[in-house]
């Protein structure tokens, strides 16, 4: 059942943010109802009195654990928090004797309960909707209405209260988009207007792109559905897929959102027309060493995080194995082809892995961690490493700055809590959820969220 247009007239007030060259103030301070928290996709909450450290093992009485509550099979996508409720994609239950498919919950973030939950089927192509995964959007709440892209390459609005479906605008069948195994662009949404990559990708078996005029970004009216603008600039230039999530900021009193594209290139237009601002070229500065290789192999996959006027971004591809990476700051007030000129530092060759996680700025410091399990806590103003710690396993997620502390998750249990500062200080390494694996970590209401394969964690501090 969809929802009747006057139902939806509210939008317009609802989820409308209010800019200043660098930051957002969007929904109530305690909500998390994006990625990254807010548009600028930078994962610093302004919570307090969270815990550091946890015991849920079964062996003895659980410490902090405010309830778990089950997910499906497998989950890669992260909670949102909007009020009461916490949303997050996953897949169909593992006791569940039907088919796998893509399902996005609704939980009370008052007590775990199950509100509702809406479910989607699989693509017959096992290569575009790969049969392991469910939905790995993250998804985004403005106002009374909730947006995701299911795993069928759906664009989706969904009302708040019990998941009745508004409108929703299929991305295949209307724009003749392809996928390459999977959905996974967590959209963004700002003054009414929303974001996302499509998933545009090239072909899983022959490596070619089948339809480049397809959209690779695209923005339409939030409370429609209605196509504003869309841009295919990476054309058949594609290498994967596309599987990254937009980032907005306000550099110098003009707004502007940052798609990281398939072919390389990092992306930024203008909101309301879809003018292109500037462009960089993240495997331009390649050179090859002795051996032949060049500096990366790799493409934008994590969200651009904005912040003042520079853009943090990461160089790294969950399909193409491990190996050197790029972090990169860049000078976002600049216009046209910036490839050579916007680079403020970088992070590179033995110095940074390959990363698929966005980087959290805070108090002048930038924490960021690489594919291969190195967490780094780096100057943010130049660069300059200060220091790094090895998790010993692959990190998929991006940390979380709250309370004066930094979160950051592993898929072999850990999640390591460090003292925010320019000094090394482990807090604790807790590891006794069961079934955590790779997620990013989220504070809002004064509970803290992990995400484990197949469970939902809410932690606060026991009064």
């Amino acid at each position: 059942m969809k929802l009747p247009l006057r139902s939806v007239a509210r939008f317009a007030r609802a989820g409308t943010f209010l800019a200043s060259a660098s930051f957002i103030v969007p929904l109530p301070a305690a909500d998390w109802p994006m990625l990254g928290g807010r548009p600028e996709r930078n994962p610093v909450s302004p919570e307090t009195n969270i815990p550091v450290a946890w015991r849920a093992d079964g062996d003895s009485p659980p410490k902090n654990l405010r309830w778990s509550a089950p997910l499906g099979r497998v989950t890669f996508g992260a909670p949102v928090v909007s009020g009461d409720r916490v949303f997050i994609g996953t897949d169909a239950d593992a006791n569940d004797p039907g088919p796998q498919r893509g399902v996005l919950k609704c939980f009370s973030a008052r007590d775990g309960k199950l509100l509702w939950s809406v479910a989607h089927e699989k693509l017959a192509d096992a290569a575009e909707d790969d049969r392991t995964i469910g939905i790995c959007s993250t998804p985004c709440v403005a106002g009374e209405f909730l947006y995701y892209v299911s795993n069928r390459a759906e664009l989706v609005c969904r009302a708040v209260a019990d998941g009745r479906e508004v409108w929703s605008l299929d991305l295949r069948a209307k724009l003749g988009v392809h996928l390459n195994q999977a959905s996974a662009s967590s959209p963004l949404v700002v003054d009414g207007r929303l974001f996302v990559v499509t998933g545009q990708s090239a072909d899983y078996k022959t490596g070619k792109v089948k339809n480049p005029a397809a959209p690779s970004f695209l923005a339409v009216e939030a409370a429609t559905g209605k196509i504003l603008w869309q841009d295919s600039s990476p054309g058949d230039r594609i290498l994967t897929g596309q599987w990254g999530s937009p980032g907005y900021g306000v550099v110098a009193g003009v707004p502007q959102i940052a798609f990281p594209g398939g072919d390389g290139w990092l992306y930024a237009f203008e909101p309301a027309t879809g003018k292109l601002l500037w462009k960089f070229n993240g495997k331009a500065h390649e050179k090859p060493s002795a051996a032949g290789e060049p500096e990366t192999l790799f493409q934008f996959v994590a969200a651009p995080v904005f912040v003042g006027d520079r853009v943090f971004a990461a160089i790294g591809e969950p399909e193409a194995g491990t190996g050197p990476g790029i972090l990169r700051c860049l000078d976002a007030r600049q216009r046209g082809d910036v490839t050579r000129t916007a680079e403020i530092w970088r992070l590179a060759g033995d110095d940074f892995n390959d990363s698929i996680s966005m980087p959290v700025v805070h108090d002048g410091l930038l924490y960021t961690a690489d594919t291969p399990g190195f967490f780094y806590c780096v100057d943010a103003a130049t660069g300059k490493k200060l220091w790094s710690h090895d998790l010993k396993s692959n990190i998929w997620g991006s940390p979380l700055v709250a309370d004066g502390k930094v979160y950051v998750q592993s898929p072999e249990g850990v999640v390591a809590v460090f003292a925010a500062g320019r000094e090394k200080k482990l807090l604790a390494a807790n590891n006794s959820l069961p079934d955590v694996a790779h997620g990013t970590p989220v504070a809002a209401h004064g509970t803290l969220y992990i995400t484990g394969q197949k469970q939902l964690f809410a932690l606060a501090v026991e009064n």
